[in-house]
């Protein structure tokens, strides 16, 4: 009997479900590829509802606000109280934002629908991410590259959906977006039957302890992380500035359609989503830190560039910016969750929520700076933002030296 409950405790821990893995991933493709339709029909509702670029910024500050603030709550209420069916309830909730959307009148019920878009994301993200934790089998980098791609994934083709079925008929056919709402609360449904599940065997028999301390003092724990908040400023300020506005460079830069530039802006959000999984494999292969260091420092020359290229260099340059760019996330994720063992849900919860917050308050206030000057010069300030990267230096090595 000793042997049998010895062998559940190594499976509990050891094995990596891929099915939920990427029943998960898909989940995320279809939350994020629903989040991103607001930022996608940003040209048609600018057009629309005559809205200037700081009320463009105010709407993804508002949905990112939303969903930013309550993750770490939520993260930290799930730690302890795991909720099976969150998730379901998350994308039910993200549901009523779209049908919202597709009929809001004016400004103030745009606001309104896409902060209850917001609210859906931030049940869906930390538990998600935990579950991503929990089916890893120690695989911790490639789970959560496995999860972060479907979510870069939904987001690039987001754009490129509301650029075939919206764009040309107007904001109603927004509502077509509720089936993808629909399947995936049925799909997040059955993976909150196998969560269920999963923790009443854990209940039922004790399991090894997964996480183990770092042996860091807890000052060194605290500056880590710090740090990793700082990188995550970067990361996201710059982003906001791509996923929000680079429709609007191209437009005013070249000159091409609205539907041209949502097809752009979808090869720069396919470049994050092959970037997203490269770094889970090579943080677990090198090591997060150098990952993260490279990610962020390295883009630096890329964006310096972009803003002052023809168009086929500045589509090129995005490219190579997305997939370098992307390959920190999932590495900053594990990497502080082994700053912080144990507290997966509140870690997920807090970069999750920082990095929707940053991308948030960086919209709004680069809509003010774009109305105020030009969208051009707010290419040109944001392409220095990923020279912070160089403070990754002060991270310690905590994963030991990979072979």
């Amino acid at each position: 009997m000793e042997q049998a409950i010895t062998q559940d405790q190594k499976l509990v821990v050891q094995k990596t479900v891929f099915g939920i893995l990427f029943a998960i991933s898909f989940s995320h493709l279809l939350n994020d590829m629903i989040q991103s339709i607001i930022t996608s029909v940003y040209p048609l509702l600018k057009q629309h509802f005559s809205l200037n670029f700081t009320q463009i910024g105010l709407i993804t500050f508002t949905f990112q606000v939303t969903a930013s603030l309550l993750q770490p709550i939520v993260g930290f209420f799930t730690d302890r109280k795991p909720r099976p069916y969150s998730l379901a309830i998350g994308m039910s909730i993200t549901l009523a934002g779209v049908l919202m959307l597709s009929r809001a009148p004016n400004f103030i019920a745009i606001l309104g629908a896409v902060a209850m878009m917001g609210i859906g994301s931030s049940i869906f993200h930390p538990e998600s991410s935990r579950l991503a934790h929990v089916a890893s089998g120690g695989k911790k980098g490639v789970a959560q590259s496995i999860f972060q791609l479907g979510g870069n994934a939904g987001s690039a083709i987001g754009p490129l959906l509301v650029a075939l079925i919206v764009a040309p008929y107007g904001q109603h056919y927004i509502i077509w977006f509720t089936a993808a709402a629909l399947l995936g609360i049925v799909i997040l449904s059955k993976v909150g039957q196998w969560y269920k599940a999963h923790l009443s065997l854990r209940a039922g028999k004790p399991t090894v302890k997964a996480d183990v301390s770092n042996n860091l003092s807890r000052k060194k724990v605290i500056t880590s992380l710090i740090v990793l908040l700082l990188l995550i400023f970067s990361k996201f300020f710059y982003l906001a500035s791509m996923t929000n506005y680079f429709t609007f460079f191209l437009i005013g830069k070249f000159h091409i359609s609205i539907q041209q530039s949502q097809f752009y802006l979808f090869i720069f959000l396919a470049a994050i989503a092959a970037g997203t999984l490269i770094g889970g494999f090579m943080g677990d292969r090198f090591g997060r830190k150098y990952v993260i260091w490279f990610s962020i420092l390295g883009v630096a020359p890329f964006t310096l560039l972009l803003p002052y290229t023809d168009l086929f260099w500045t589509i090129t340059l995005a490219v190579i910016i997305g997939i370098i760019l992307s390959s920190a996330f999932s590495a900053i994720v594990v990497y502080a969750h082994e700053l912080v063992p144990g507290k997966v849900g509140m870690v997920s919860g807090l970069f999750f929520g920082l990095a929707f917050g940053m991308g948030g308050l960086g919209s709004a206030l680069l809509g003010k700076l774009a109305d105020s000057t030009s969208i051009f010069y707010v290419f040109k300030v944001c392409a220095f933002l990923p020279l912070i990267g160089i403070i990754t230096g002060f991270l310690p090595n905590i994963e030991g030296k990979k072979n």
